[in-house]
């Protein structure tokens, strides 16, 4: 992968989509990898981890949901965020998709490609924020207080300040995993 450039694996049967997504994002200088099903793309997926995953659901061969499912199964790949491309946009897609850890849930049809390029790169690039509590504002200290924090939100050791990690775990719902930190 060439440096500073984000790679992706585009994953659907139907050749048009793919490759108009696929150029779209080689437009904004992705490094694209296309697979034709969830079976190559679980391949291509295994061979160089890329940074974000597109997929179609409905593919022969192994569909989108059993797709995901064998990537959160890999502790390399588990973590790589994923989009779904669905033509259809049925709400039963999306509810299944959100439990298994779909990231996001484009209708191909739907999303203009300007929102899509947006929606890949803040999956990518923000998908971890630091956020440092101000001890004097809003429930600062009844965190403080219920987690058993320094009240100034200083660590134990060393001083530091204590910050709270937020990781991107759902970005269309705004859904986020925290974490106390020092930093």
């Amino acid at each position: 992968m060439e440096q500073g450039k984000y790679s992706v694996v585009v994953i659907d049967d139907d050749e048009e989509t793919r490759s108009l997504f696929a150029e779209i994002l080689r437009n904004e200088g992705f490094e694209v990898r296309e697979a034709i099903d969830g079976l190559d793309g679980l391949e291509k997926v295994n061979q160089v981890v890329p940074d974000i995953i597109l997929s179609g659901i409905i593919m022969p061969r192994m569909d989108g949901f059993s797709l995901v499912e064998s990537l959160k199964k890999n502790t390399v790949t588990a973590n790589v965020p994923t989009i779904f491309l669905s033509h259809m946009g049925r709400e039963e897609d999306r509810v299944r998709a959100q439990a298994i850890g779909v990231n996001d849930f484009f209708v191909t049809t739907l999303t203009p490609p300007n929102e899509m390029v947006n929606r890949v790169n803040a999956l990518i690039s923000h998908s971890e924020y630091l956020v440092v509590p101000n001890p004097y504002e809003l429930d600062a200290q009844k965190l403080a207080q219920d987690f058993n924090l320094n009240r100034d939100f200083l660590c134990s050791e060393g001083g530091e300040k204590l910050a709270i990690r937020l990781k991107v775990k759902d970005f269309a719902n705004r859904k986020f995993e925290a974490e106390i930190i020092c930093i």
